[in-house]
């Protein structure tokens, strides 16, 4: 199974949640992969998150973060046992965080909105994974060219894992096609290795 959890102000619609669920499906693995659409608060996405993975054979789940996402996915993995995929990840969310609190707009419905509350802050702090373990069930993809989120800072907090860092690219790895298959690969989808 495969869980995408998606990044801050994003949805099931970004670009790679549509791009891995159309992956999954054209390999007729379609009922193999989830995307929630997250709540705000950050407790309440990990009780999401949770719900959805309570059944899950820690051995055949991985758990696929983007930015927040990423963030989610570390504290998720170390809890669950599970490996994870992480897509440019925001490392102290509880600090990257802090200046966006207030009213905030969705990137993908449009004009839709909701506020991020201080306490939201608490929420993300109470999930932070100072030191990973087992680092061979991580697999990290970071872009020099992220415009929000420093790679090396990403790099460092993933030591010991497989890290594959891309020239360039951005944020939202609008490349992503390219290396798909690599991360479906280290979730164990068969035929991709």
């Amino acid at each position: 199974m495969i869980v995408y959890l998606h990044g801050f102000r994003s949805s099931p619609q970004s670009f790679k949640a549509r791009l891995l669920e159309q992956r999954m499906a054209g390999l007729g693995r379609a009922a193999e992969y989830a995307c929630p659409q997250l709540p705000v608060s950050p407790g309440e996405a990990m009780q999401v998150a949770l719900d959805l993975t309570r059944n899950a054979d820690p051995a055949q789940l991985t758990l696929f973060g983007s930015s927040l996402g990423g963030y989610y996915a570390t504290f998720l993995a170390e809890k669950l046992g599970c490996r994870a995929v992480m897509l440019n990840p925001a490392m102290r969310a509880f600090e990257k965080l802090a200046g966006y609190v207030g009213p905030q707009t969705m990137y993908h419905n449009a004009g839709e909105s909701f506020e991020f509350k201080p306490a939201y802050l608490d929420e993300l702090r109470a999930m932070h994974i100072p030191v990973i373990t087992r680092p061979e069930r991580y697999f990290l993809v970071a872009a020099t060219g992220d415009e929000l989120l420093d790679w090396r800072e990403m790099r460092g907090a993933f030591p010991g894992a497989r890290h594959k860092v891309i020239e360039g690219s951005d944020h939202g790895l609008s490349d992503f096609a390219d290396y798909m298959d690599e991360t479906l690969a280290f979730a164990g989808v068969p035929g991709l290795g």
